[in-house]
């Protein structure tokens, strides 16, 4: 509810009986910044597992209310089918965050990746369920995919997904409106759409941001 409260963004009548029908919800222009040594890290990771999918988790940091940076990402193990990964393994995860606290990284788990080799940017029932158990444990886990065999040279196939509070559906309501075209925002594919964008799920756009020695290079 808290979180129904926040996406309403103090609107009139929100949580004292059901809004207009066709009172939007406050636009946050929310991005995820993913850092080039993520973007590759993703990219090189899917491509291995090709034509399985993989899966990992994303370091990094909640900015502000606006902003998720993606700093780094780290590969599970586990294993995949043409369609879904299994679920994270606790243990694997509990064990590589620690070694990563004992090496002075201050990063946290943001939310997580895995690829769909071939078959675009969307969201599974069971990418649904793993993404709900990272929403547990922080309400603003994003879920980003990566389809690694669509990706060429200059343009990479990628999306960041978060769910809608069942709630809000209830309501009527839309998560989010999107008013700014800042950042990376893909289009929705047919495919998505049928398997519950904007229904189940919400798209939030992507940007890259380079560190002060990449942009040196550039």
């Amino acid at each position: 509810m808290d979180r129904l409260l926040r996406l309403g963004g103090g609107m009139p009548g929100l949580g004292q009986g059901a809004p207009p029908s066709d009172a939007p919800a406050v636009d946050t222009q929310e991005q995820v910044y993913i850092s080039s040594l993520a973007l590759l890290k993703m990219l090189k990771h899917g491509r291995a597992g090709v034509p399985m999918e993989v899966m990992g988790l994303m370091l990094g940091e909640f900015v502000d209310d606006y902003t998720v940076r993606v700093i780094d990402v780290f590969a599970m193990p586990q294993s995949g089918t043409g369609v879904s990964v299994e679920a994270v393994d606790p243990v694997f995860q509990a064990k590589m965050l620690d070694m990563l606290k004992q090496t002075g990284r201050p990063e946290m788990v943001v939310g997580w990746y895995h690829s769909h080799p071939g078959f675009g940017c969307w969201l599974s029932g069971v990418d649904i369920n793993t993404q709900q158990s990272f929403e547990a444990l922080s309400e603003r886990a994003v879920a980003v995919v990566v389809d690694p065999i669509q990706s060429v040279k200059g343009k990479v196939v990628i999306d960041a997904f978060r769910l809608i509070n069942p709630n809000m559906m209830v309501l009527g309501q839309e998560p989010r409106q999107t008013t700014s075209n800042l950042g990376h925002l893909q289009k929705p594919s047919i495919q998505a759409l049928i398997h519950g964008l904007n229904r189940h799920y919400y798209s939030i756009a992507i940007n890259y941001r380079k560190n002060e020695l990449e942009q040196k290079v550039c």
